[in-house]
């Protein structure tokens, strides 16, 4: 049996274990094995304090990950299928294993969202993808589409114009929602066109993209082909949430609905980071959730076992 499992390892995550195991808690890390922390895909990290030249999202998690073992973390890497209540706590089925803890805390982040339109899902992996930072290098001296306005979409394509002729940027309304700082660079840089008010009705090809239809949305039957060879796809993001089937409150969203303390409805049961319902999705954000989940945890699990938390006295 262990005090703390926690499901999920990005920042918000490892944050929990690193606080969790620093205070003597036997703390177990479950790591999805297909859906990894959206942060590793992550080409640049500008706004996260302490790197001010910046970093890579995955040498981050690298680090956080070697601070969290060093506490005594125990890490598996498996996806979790089922959570359960049981009379001493809470019981997780993940890859055919069962694992027990009196807390949890669910720090499982969310996936990018599908366009949902012709061509996506059959050429996925043949054109279509969700990750620059993955697939940009296969796309040398191509044209490329990233659909999406916002942080992500505008990085990411400032990424891919190391690689790709030209980058066009279609966004569904007639300015990006990004921050000022990265569209100034986007408007700046000669491979980058913008296509606005424009939304994909279907992205073409038989075993490979070769194009797209674009949608005016002020004028429905006004449609513009684009001949490219990649479609990136930042639209925004759904919850890793359906595993927990009624066990917590969720938003209609997907997102899990926590207080202050990042306490779910489900008592035992704590959740941080980019899964829950919060304005700001952000790894610095996502750290301090993490940081109060494993303290209200830790709070809990003393009180059932009638024990002093003095632990998180030390700095």
């Amino acid at each position: 049996m262990y005090d703390i499992i926690i499901i999920g390892s990005g920042p918000a995550g490892l944050t929990a274990g690193i606080y969790a195991s620093r205070a003597n808690m036997k703390t177990l890390m479950i790591a999805s094995a297909f859906n990894p922390s959206l942060i590793t895909t992550t080409d640049m990290v500008e706004n996260y304090p302490g790197f001010p030249d910046g970093i890579t999202g995955l040498e981050l998690i690298e680090k956080f990950t070697l601070q969290a073992k060093r506490f005594g973390l125990e890490m598996v890497q498996q996806d979790v299928s089922s959570v359960t209540r049981i009379s001493q706590g809470w019981e997780v089925s993940a890859g055919g294993e069962t694992y027990q803890a009196l807390a949890l805390i669910i720090a499982t982040g969310t996936e990018y969202a599908h366009l949902n339109v012709p061509g996506e899902e059959e050429l996925t992996g043949r054109g279509v993808s969700y990750c620059a930072t993955c697939d940009g290098p296969f796309y040398r001296g191509s044209k490329v589409v990233v659909v999406g306005g916002g942080d992500t979409a505008v990085q990411e394509a400032l990424f891919l114009t190391r690689f790709a002729s030209e980058v066009t940027i279609v966004h569904r309304r007639d300015r990006l929602r990004a921050t000022a700082i990265l569209q100034e660079r986007a408007s700046a840089n000669e491979k980058i066109r913008f296509e606005w008010n424009a939304v994909v009705e279907e992205i073409t090809g038989d075993t490979a993209v070769t194009g797209i239809v674009l949608q005016d949305v002020n004028a429905p039957d006004k449609k513009k082909t684009l001949d490219v060879e990649g479609v990136f796809v930042f639209t925004g993001y759904i919850p890793n949430t359906s595993f927990l089937g009624g066990i917590v409150e969720l938003d209609d969203v997907g997102y899990i609905k926590v207080d202050e303390k990042m306490q779910t409805s489900a008592s035992g049961i704590f959740a941080c980071g980019d899964s829950t319902k919060k304005l700001l999705r952000q790894v610095v954000t996502a750290c301090g959730d993490g940081a109060t989940a494993a303290f209200a945890a830790e709070q809990y699990i003393s009180d059932l076992k009638g024990t002093a938390y003095g632990s998180w006295n030390k700095p």
